[in-house]
């Protein structure tokens, strides 16, 4: 197919692998130039700006920081979308922006899907993400096939309406950031208590619930290093600020975490790993 993808972020770069080994053409185009250099190699065409990169596209598909980036490249842009097209929104936004986003491109004859992911950059790049689809019928028929290229088989879940997908990816985060909050609190508590962070680790992965995100970035914890990012505190940030936007009820623990990641962005770690909450309680 005749693919453009805009938004070339550590995940879209990996994305647009996918599109190229599996035969499509594809445009691609970012605000910073010289995040597609690596793809020009492996076959794609840059695009100069937004709506030479859609022109033509019988699918276009979005993966930007967040719904404020969405309205102003697609909503405003005037883009010269063809007839028909289907747009496929890998941007995590919330369920009142997608189904905002659903109503504006039907009323502009596109295709709607929104179709968030969950993982990282090493499950990107393996083809094992979870996969979340939410969107007209005939629309996920065209969008399900090229999603799958990125996604593990069993994790790729389909949904009736745009905003469900949404929901479901910010309920997927808000595990990932409360769990890095409550291993930043079992360290401190440790510590308290006279443990090194290496035994607070060890207990942790026999078999608590906190086993996961411990197997995930114990290592990264225990080094130091939190500067090989898989996903960013400022992105973890940002989602958890849509999450905490969304819910009609507290959230306190997402809230601790929220207040975690912030204090990160603010200190000048926000393009480090988001596991970079518990640099302060490593020792």
């Amino acid at each position: 197919m005749n693919i453009a993808f805009l938004g070339l972020g550590r995940m879209g770069r990996e994305l647009v692998v996918h599109l190229l080994n599996d035969g499509h053409t594809v445009t691609v185009w970012n605000r910073t130039a010289a995040a597609a250099a690596g793809l020009a190699e492996r076959g794609a065409t840059v695009a100069e700006n937004p709506a030479a990169a859609v022109s033509g596209a019988e699918v276009v598909i979005t993966a930007l920081f967040g719904p404020d980036a969405v309205r102003e490249v697609i909503l405003e842009g005037g883009l010269p979308f063809t007839a028909n097209v289907v747009w496929i929104d890998v941007t995590t936004i919330s369920p009142a922006d997608a189904s905002a986003f659903a109503e504006w491109a039907a009323a502009n004859g596109i295709a709607y899907v929104h179709s968030p992911v969950v993982g990282s950059i090493g499950p990107a790049r393996a083809g094992a993400l979870g996969v979340l689809l939410g969107g007209d019928a005939d629309a996920v028929a065209v969008a399900k096939p090229l999603v799958s290229l990125w996604a593990d088989p069993e994790r790729l879940h389909v949904y009736d309406a745009p905003g469900k997908a949404a929901t479901g990816k910010l309920v997927a985060n808000l595990a990932l950031a409360v769990s890095m909050q409550g291993l930043v609190e079992a360290l401190r508590l440790g510590h308290s208590g006279g443990m090194t962070t290496d035994e607070v680790l060890t207990t942790l992965l026999d078999k608590t619930t906190l086993a996961t995100i411990a197997t995930f970035k114990g290592e990264v914890i225990r080094s130091g290093s939190f500067d090989e990012t898989q996903f960013s505190a400022n992105l973890l940030n940002k989602d958890a600020r849509l999450m905490i936007h969304t819910s009609t009820d507290p959230l306190p623990a997402l809230t601790a975490a929220f207040n975690s990641l912030e204090s990160a962005r603010r200190s000048g770690h926000g393009e480090h790993d988001f596991s970079v909450i518990a640099a302060a309680d490593r020792e």
